[in-house]
């Protein structure tokens, strides 16, 4: 059906509290901090705040990866932070994350002078280049594997601030909106379907940051757990990124990240918080 009304922007915007949506309460034009709060440090050198997000899920996989690989150096404390309620808006971990999104590391290795590291592409890099894993050493490969993290964080928001809002969260169901962004949504699963038709992983015949980044939101998305809108976009139709997708969901490291700080679904696959790697035998919900 076509909209009926049309809207008309004014000479200068306001911001309207009341504009409504899911996420209406915690959305605003401005920055900072909204309450004075401390974050929690473990005993770990490396401090995630974050949310089991398609975005923090991306850098708890990556951790527990390291972990599996024996890298013991990769042991962390990560602290659920709450984005629903605003925890993301705290002196705390603003500090840590000026843009006040998840996922944020504080790396402790040196406790006087601790390493700040926010927006998740940097953090799967800066991992990757600490422990010196995920990345391929083929200048060429290692360009392809940089090339596909970042169409990640470029497509992304078409798929979660667009396509996700507009179809699943928005106050009003807007037909322009929704068409548009599930458009550009099935031209980047073709991209990607197209691409794991020639190429076991991301960028090759590797296992890298690259498939870290996209199967947290592509492969959820083919799997039905994004918006339920699995059969909105057909999404059976892309054969090659479901192979990719089982692949990676069926390693340990996987199933292990994709559980932290996760605080809905499955009891079994909930671990509030992770600071030891036995909190998976003792600590989820079920």
């Amino acid at each position: 059906m076509a909209e009926t009304n049309e809207y008309t922007p004014p000479k200068v915007w306001t911001w309207n509290k009341d504009s409504g949506g899911r996420f209406a309460n915690i959305n605003r034009p401005i920055a900072g901090p909204t309450q004075e709060k401390e974050l929690q440090v473990g005993k770990h050198p490396l401090q995630l705040y974050s949310l089991a997000t398609p975005n923090g899920v991306k850098v708890t996989v990556m951790l527990e990866e390291l972990l599996a690989k024996g890298h013991t150096g990769a042991e962390y404390d990560a602290w659920i932070i709450p984005i629903n309620v605003g925890e993301q808006f705290t002196s705390g971990f603003v500090k840590v994350n000026p843009n006040s999104k998840i996922p944020a590391l504080l790396d402790r290795t040196n406790p006087e002078k601790p390493t700040r590291v926010f927006e998740s592409g940097a953090i799967l890099l800066y991992l990757a280049e600490k422990f010196g894993e995920f990345v391929p050493a083929d200048p060429a490969k290692r360009a392809e594997c940089y090339s596909w993290l970042l169409w990640q964080m470029g497509s992304g928001p078409f798929l979660g601030g667009g396509f996700g809002h507009f179809y699943a969260y928005a106050p009003t169901k807007i037909e322009y909106a929704i068409d548009r962004y599930a458009m550009e949504v099935k031209r980047q699963l073709h991209v990607l379907d197209l691409h794991l038709a020639e190429n076991e992983y991301v960028a090759g015949d590797e296992y890298t940051i690259a498939d870290m980044a996209i199967w947290p939101w592509y492969g959820a998305l083919v799997k039905g757990a994004l918006y339920e809108a699995a059969e909105f976009l057909s999404v059976h139709e892309y054969e090659n990124v479901h192979r990719w997708t089982e692949q990676i969901a069926a390693r340990p490291a996987a199933k292990r990240g994709r559980a932290v700080n996760r605080a809905w679904g499955d009891a079994s696959g909930q671990l509030i918080e992770r600071h030891d790697a036995s909190d998976f035998d003792k600590l989820t919900l079920d």
